[in-house]
């Protein structure tokens, strides 16, 4: 067992009260979101490419 297996986790964040905001700021808001939804995508992609190749290296050898 590891000491970073002691440490607390980190709490989720609570969700952003979206009452307050106007339409504008939600649209806003929104496309803050579909923007880092983006970034993790692509994320998800090169690391999928990355394992691909990996893969298809090993499995000349």
């Amino acid at each position: 067992m590891s000491f970073e297996d002691l440490e607390p986790r980190a709490a989720k964040p609570a969700p952003k009260d979206l009452s307050v905001l106007g339409v504008a700021e939600l649209n806003d808001y929104i496309a803050g979101l579909e923007a880092e939804i983006a970034r993790a995508r692509a994320a998800i992609a090169a690391k999928q490419a990355q394992k691909n190749a990996a893969e298809a290296f090993f499995r000349k050898s």
